[in-house]
């Protein structure tokens, strides 16, 4: 945790520039991931970032409470929030794990770029199901790099070395196999950029 908290640390400052490079696949993201809001909703942003896509869904739901391990990515995200003046977005240095977010509390969870960087997968996704709501949605955008031979080999290489965080090889059909055995129902599977192989998932809460 303090390894992988101080490397988002230092990447805060420039991790818009870098995500703004690929302007069109956070685009397509937004517009998939409205279609399955409700303005009565109450969602948690998991792994918020500096809150770019947070902030752009603020106004399509009731509430969203959105966390991040990284002190620097939140400060960042809150000077946005602040600026625009939401007042239905709640930014806290936090994990999933923290005791203050109750089961059976939000009608959506949004998790964007953050599952194939976890330690273990399975147990977010157990923890995600415990917080939603029955038929609870899970919303979700994660590049397989498994799908792709030579960028798996280059990830695993200097994530070992501690350049990058670990990354987890996924392939799609490993994906999709990890929100089942979490319990939920795929709803909507869309490959967003061939490239990458980033993947946009959508599923329901069993």
């Amino acid at each position: 945790m303090n390894k992988s908290k101080r490397f988002w640390d230092r990447t805060a400052s420039k991790y818009d520039q870098i995500e703004m490079k690929d302007k069109q696949t956070s685009i397509d993201i937004l517009q998939r991931t409205k279609t399955h809001l409700r303005i009565s909703d109450v969602v948690l942003d998991f792994g918020c970032g500096t809150g770019r896509i947070t902030n752009e869904l603020a106004a399509y739901m009731k509430e969203i409470r959105a966390i991040d391990i990284s002190s620097k990515m939140i400060a960042i995200a809150e000077e946005k929030a602040k600026a625009c003046n939401f007042t239905n977005i709640t930014y806290a240095r936090s994990t999933l794990f923290d005791e203050r977010l109750k089961n059976g509390f939000f009608d959506v969870i949004l998790v964007f770029h953050v599952l194939h960087v976890l330690e273990d997968e399975h147990l977010a996704m157990q923890r995600m199901n415990e917080l939603l709501k029955p038929g609870g949605l899970l919303i979700s955008a994660t590049p397989c790099v498994g799908e792709k031979g030579f960028l798996k080999h280059l990830l695993s290489v200097v994530g070992r070395v501690g350049l990058v965080p670990e990354i987890k090889p996924f392939q799609i059909r490993n994906l999709v196999a990890t929100f089942v055995k979490g319990n939920f129902s795929i709803v909507e599977t869309e490959c967003l950029k061939k490239s990458s192989q980033e993947y946009f998932i959508a599923a329901r809460k069993i």
